[in-house]
Formats: structure tokens, sequence, C-alpha cells
């Protein structure tokens, strides 16, 4: 089993600390690389919140508790961090991290169903014990349905053809049977990329429901942090860092004002401010953790 390395773990950490110390929400605590990094630069009274919808993470997150009174650990997705920080009596904190995609020991476990580069069940949740697994999800879904997932969420050019082959070949149970229909499928493939890769992040993303789990996520902690907080997010392909780059620049925008409208006083002011454009990992990491390369880091601060 590899073991997790954290993404522009110092370049985030700088980002969200900011100028103090305080209440800081890990959203998505994976393997806790991100939050150990985080109680090192913080103080004795300093507290760190963990959050992750897998169980094998959570499991994690509590043996780190038991070691570290400043931190604690909540199974939810993202989506309900609003919902978690109220059960925990947490009405604002001083900065959200969320390190989106999969971490390696998800892809690294043939039992999860995650990568094409190990024969196991086709499951790909990233809370196996809720939801509908991939298997399901295309043993049930209409051919025309998969082949807009495939194109949407995994801007798959042959999404029409793959699905149409997923319906004929169906029940497929083992990510080693998805690849070898998807390559059957493909008339020709992208070289230096495997034929499977678009469609296996596209049901990654419609199983875990992703993209709607992001929106929520993003409006509730930017909701949850005190002013001069800060919001880190770390994305892994173009959709997901789009839409954070548009949920980044709506913030950071001051609200639209009717043309010719007569305005006295000062403008209302955006309600934050970006702190960067989108870092990206140096040549050092990526040379460390090839799988770093398509990641990107974008922070905003709250104004007060």
């Amino acid at each position: 089993m590899t073991a997790h390395q954290p993404v522009l773990l110092n370049e985030s950490v700088d980002a969200l600390l900011g100028p103090r110390a305080g209440v800081y929400l890990d959203a998505t605590f994976g393997r806790g690389g991100h939050t150990c990094a985080l109680l090192a630069r913080l103080g004795a009274e300093a507290r760190v919140i963990g959050m992750d919808r897998d169980p094998a993470a959570c499991v994690v997150g509590a043996d780190l508790a038991a070691s570290d009174a400043r931190f604690q650990i909540v199974q939810r997705p993202f989506a309900t961090l609003a919902a978690a920080l109220d059960t925990l009596g947490v009405d604002a904190v001083h900065g959200v991290l969320m390190d989106l995609g999969v971490s390696s020991p998800q892809l690294d476990d043939p039992a999860r169903g995650f990568s094409f580069r190990f024969d196991g069940p086709l499951d790909m949740r990233m809370d196996p014990g809720s939801g509908l697994s991939a298997s399901a999800w295309l043993d049930q879904a209409e051919e025309a349905e998969i082949a807009r997932v495939l194109f949407e969420y995994g801007e798959e050019r042959f999404a029409r053809r793959i699905a149409a082959a997923i319906i004929a070949a169906r029940p497929i149970t083992t990510t080693g049977d998805l690849v070898r229909v998807v390559r059957a499928a493909q008339p020709r493939g992208t070289p230096g990329k495997h034929e499977a890769t678009r469609t296996f992040q596209a049901l990654r993303i419609v199983v875990n429901d992703e993209l709607g789990e992001l929106e929520a996520g993003l409006s509730q902690a930017f909701a949850r942090l005190l002013p001069g907080g800060r919001l880190a997010v770390i994305s892994f392909h173009s959709l997901e860092d789009r839409l954070v780059k548009r949920f980044f620049r709506a913030r950071c925008s001051p609200p639209e004002l009717p043309r010719r409208l007569p305005v006295r006083g000062p403008v209302t002011c955006a309600e934050a401010r970006l702190i960067t454009q989108g870092i990206t990992p140096s040549a050092s990491e990526l040379v460390a953790n090839p799988r770093a390369r398509s990641a990107r880091l974008r922070v905003l601060e709250k104004r007060a």
C-alpha cells in the first residue's frame, strides 16, 4: 500500500494560516498530511477539525485525535460541513482546507475500485457504505445518461461508443471488465494517456456527486469563515478547478448594479480578496510525487 503524499503541503498551510491561529477545518482529512502540518504550526490553544466521508480515513483520524487533544475527526461529506460544525458547537472558523480528488491509499487499494491499474470490484464510492457503486450505477443507467456523464465529466470524445459498449456488456462488475470494454470501444487512443482514464474519472465524479458536493461545500465553507479567514482549495482536474475559480471570482467581485443607476455614496466592496491566482507544484515536488502534476491551489480571504 502506497502512503499518501499530501500535495502542495507547505504552500497550502502557509497560505491558510495567514497572520493568525485559531480554529481550522480540514474538510478532506484523507490520511492527515495537511492536518498534521497545521497542528505542527499551531499552538496549544488551537483547534483543528477533520472531516472525511471515507471510513478508512476516519480510522486514521481517530488515532490522531487520541494522541492530540487539539484535533477531532467527523465522518461526513464536506457538503454537510455547516451541520457538522453546528453539531460541534462551532459557529465560525479561521480557515478551511479542501484537497479534492482521490488519495493514494484509495487509488492503490484494488478493493476500492478507483484505479484501472488493478483488477477489483467496480465500486468507486468514497464512502463504501453509502449510495450506489459504479457497477450498480452502470447497471441501472440509460445509455444516453452514461454517454452524457462520460462526455461532460470525463470529456470523453468517444462517449457514445463507450456507452453503447457498456450497455451491451452489462453487468460490468470489475475494473478489469470495464477497462476491456472501454478499450475495445475506442477506435484510437490518446498518446500518453490510458484508454480508460476519462471513463474512470467520469464515473467517480457521478458516483460521488463530486461537483455537487463541491458547490455546496464551497458555499458553506465561505459562510462559516470569520472576517480575515481563508479558504484554500486544491483541485486536480479542469471541471472542479473551473468551479472553484468561478466561485472565487464571484466573491471577489463587487455586486453588479443596474446600468445607468445613479449611485450615491461608496459602492459596496467585494466579499473577499484573492490570495493566490493558482499555485502549482514545484519541480522538486513533481519528482517526489508525480501524482501532483495536475494540482492547483487557490486561496481566498474573507473581508472584514
